[in-house]
């Protein structure tokens, strides 16, 4: 049975926002999602891990300007203005350190 083009578009569609879905799903407070990009805030007083994108980040350290992350076993570190680090397949640039908190996007 051969399905007309019309339709393999809709169910195309359709899967698409089926697989966007479940990558939202790990959003929790911490996290904002949109389709393809997250961004993540941590407080730095806490050994604070979320599930973003598929992939497990957790927070190892912070200073001024300089953030290190665990991202599925391997640590990154991340400098304000500077160029996004890939791992995994994701794309992570940080985009604020305050004396509370830390806040980072990850994209596809």
């Amino acid at each position: 049975m051969l399905i007309s083009m019309p339709r393999r578009r809709i169910a195309a569609a359709l899967a698409s926002a089926a697989i966007g879905l479940t990558l939202l799903t790990g959003c929790s407070d911490d996290v904002s999602c949109g389709l393809d990009q997250c961004t993540v805030t941590v407080q730095r007083e806490t050994n604070a891990s979320v599930s973003v994108l598929g992939v497990e980040a957790k927070f190892v350290s912070a200073d001024e300007n300089t953030v290190t992350l665990d991202v599925g076993g391997e640590q990154i570190q991340l400098t304000k203005g500077q160029q996004a680090v890939e791992v995994g397949g994701l794309s992570f640039t940080l985009s604020s350190v305050t004396q509370d908190a830390v806040q980072f996007e990850v994209a596809r």
